[in-house]
């Protein structure tokens, strides 16, 4: 819990001179003011707060009764530090697990555990919202590059398709003394046009969607914040990108439209202009590439889609819905240790007799909250692996709070208000504590030490997440906060309906015990556990969309490669007619076309996905990056998309009348 001022600091912005060298009380300890900061932004959406810093070193602990920067098997450190100019990342960490190596033989009793230091740069740090999104960031990335080969390819192909059409114009050209170059020259322009249209189009779009991360998170006194919007680089890179693509995707159908013989094409009918299936196999090979990027794009959607739906249904050991969240700073107010508990007692009771309200109690913490706390754990009997890290996670709670959360207790009891200083010590370990620790054992009267106190197992309560929705189960366990007390503790209540309509109720309690205190944080449980979520609602939200726009663009790309193949074809379809085929032949031969292309992209696109999908495993929750379903699902939803695209053209082909068409230019 971080240290709380007696009074915030009033307008800190003026009069700095007059704040140095003042005292200020900050849990009942004076601390002298030598210095002043400027505003520091802290993550959070309301802006600036009041901040102050002490000294962590100076040979006791300022806010604790434990000296835990001697405590060598404590695990809470995290330092912060610059590199030295020319001194790389994994050159500085390298060095660092060099001296933990030899803290390690040193002091080989108290390094059991994990014995590795890991650097990371600050933008990427392991807490908070860049520890969840630098591995997704890059996914998206990654996914909109793919989305831009696909409509590349789909615009190449459409290029390539039109370039035929104008052969003649072309051959025109050469024919009264237009050069090879001047031709790739106009076409190249006329691409590039295309190209810097789409890229002014795609940055208004940005630049209309930039702050739509921020509205991902729910409203929460969690500090997150994702400030995002359009700049300079951004506008630039745009620019390049939407350059070079005009250049290297319009090149190919410039350079084919410009290598003709002019005699040759005027000379041709538009029969044979076009060379029939054998001279659109370049086009049919752009077809299936864009189908194969298109189911790659859609078994990602559909992946992230199956992994968002299965963390909003996700069995998180506890029951979110309908609790109501709130806090007081009673130390700040100066209330003593004692004075606390005796607010909290009194706060519960009133709290527990309003209307509506299930159950109540208090706890340290919440459930994928951010702020887990852990401590050196001994369970009785348990002899540590070498290098076994023995720094459990555990909560201190009230009376009633496994209840609250719904949280089953499967052996034993949970806590009551005569769990409280002065009676046994007592804990409630969970399932993974009694699976890892005492197996084929009953846990019920146990001992376990932790951080040097000793408390009996009086129960035994359901795993639960406890971090984040992807943890796999670990160790766990609950003590009283009245045995234990901690500063600020979170009030959880269970109530009918709507929680923050009980928010006017949870003030008026508290304020008819003080009527000058606070209360902090008010928000109800299940939009705190949404913040879990942002990162696979939001990966579900624009893959989901990429794939959505993957789906059109394959559409148009087998439409217009079928419609152009058909159209030559008209003298050869009415040729047949005029022979004696059935327009159900007709129907099928153009039908048939367009199948072989979307098999061939679709066996190619599963290829990819299997290849590319692997890597997302770390983001997606509880659905294997293999999932049968997925992919299945989208095979047969690309090929339905691609034959009904098929279907207008073949349509078309069988209304030919075998007179018209025998006349065809």
């Amino acid at each position: 819990m971080p240290p709380r001022l007696a009074a915030p600091l009033t307008d800190p912005g003026h009069n700095l001179h007059v704040i140095v060298g003042q005292t200020i009380n900050l849990n009942k300890l004076p601390f002298t003011v030598v210095g002043v900061t400027p505003p520091v932004f802290q993550g959070s959406q309301t802006g600036l707060r009041t901040d102050l810093w002490v000294p962590l070193l100076g040979g006791k602990e300022l806010i604790s009764t434990r000296n835990l920067i001697e405590q060598r098997d404590a695990m809470w450190l995290m330092v912060l530090g610059r590199l030295h100019p020319g001194v790389t990342a994994e050159q500085g960490q390298a060095e660092l697990n060099g001296l933990m190596q030899q803290l390690v033989t040193q002091y080989p009793e108290a390094h059991q555990g994990r014995n590795d230091v890991k650097a990371f740069p600050l933008w990427r740090a392991p807490y908070g919202a860049n520890g969840y999104l630098y591995l997704l960031l890059p996914t998206l990335m990654a996914i909109s590059g793919v989305v831009l080969l696909l409509a590349c390819a789909n615009v190449a192909n459409l290029l390539l398709v039109r370039s035929v059409a104008r052969r003649r114009e072309m051959a025109i050209r050469m024919a009264i003394g237009a050069s090879r170059w001047r031709l790739v020259r106009q076409l190249l322009i006329e691409s590039l046009v295309l190209s810097l249209a789409g890229g002014a189009l795609a940055m208004l779009i940005t630049t209309w969607s930039a702050g739509t991360f921020g509205s991902f998170i729910p409203p929460t006194s969690i500090p997150v914040f994702m400030d995002v919007h359009v700049d300079r680089v951004v506008l630039l890179v745009t620019f390049v990108v939407s350059v070079l693509t005009g250049i290297i995707f319009g090149i190919l159908p410039a350079l084919r439209s410009s290598n003709l013989a002019p005699v040759a094409v005027l000379k041709e009918d538009s029969g044979s202009a076009s060379g029939g299936r054998n001279k659109a196999r370049l086009s049919s090979a752009l077809v299936v590439m864009q189908m194969a990027l298109s189911l790659l794009l859609l078994v990602c959607a559909g992946l992230f889609i199956r992994s968002f739906e299965n963390a909003q249904r996700a069995d998180m050991g506890f029951n979110p819905e309908h609790v109501l969240l709130g806090s007081v700073d009673l130390f700040s107010a100066g209330y003593t240790k004692e004075q606390g508990i005796e607010f909290d007692r009194q706060l519960l009771a009133k709290l527990a007799a309003l209307p509506g309200v299930h159950s109540v109690s208090m706890a340290s913490w919440v459930p994928l909250g951010f702020e887990l706390s852990s401590s050196i754990t001994q369970p009785e009997g348990y002899v540590a692996q070498p290098h076994e890290s023995m720094d459990v996670p555990n909560a201190n709670v009230g009376p009633d709070y496994l209840r609250t959360m719904q949280i089953p207790v499967v052996e034993g009891r949970e806590f009551t208000p005569e769990d409280k200083e002065g009676s046994q010590p007592v804990a409630v370990v969970n399932q993974e504590f009694v699976r890892r620790y005492w197996p084929g054992h009953n846990a019920i009267g146990k001992k376990l030490n932790a951080d040097g106190l000793n408390f009996t197992v009086i129960g035994v309560a359901r795993n639960s997440n406890y971090n984040n929705l992807h943890e796999a189960a670990e160790p766990f366990f609950f003590v009283p906060i009245y045995q234990d007390y901690a500063r600020g503790p979170v009030f959880h209540l269970r109530v009918a309906g709507d929680p923050l309509t009980y928010t006017g109720a949870l003030e008026k309690a508290v304020h008819e015990l003080n009527a000058d205190m606070p209360v902090l944080d008010e928000s109800s449980l299940a939009t705190r556990v949404q913040v879990a979520s942002t990162g696979t609602r939001i990966a579900g939200t624009f893959v989901g969309a990429f794939g959505l726009l993957a789906l059109v663009l394959a559409a148009v790309g087998i439409y217009g490669v079928i419609a152009y193949t058909t159209r030559e074809r008209t003298r050869e379809i009415g040729i047949r007619l005029a022979l004696g085929a059935q327009r159900g032949d007709v129907l099928k031969l153009v039908l048939v076309q367009g199948l072989q292309m979307t098999l061939a992209g679709l066996a190619l696109g599963c290829v990819l996905a299997l290849v590319s999908t692997r890597f997302l495993q770390s983001t997606l929750f509880r659905v294997t990056a293999t999932d049968a379903v997925t992919y299945m699902t989208v095979a047969v939803l690309l090929a339905v998309v691609a034959i009904a695209a098929c279907w207008i053209p073949a349509w078309r082909a069988m209304r030919v009348d075998p007179m018209v068409a025998l006349r065809y230019q």
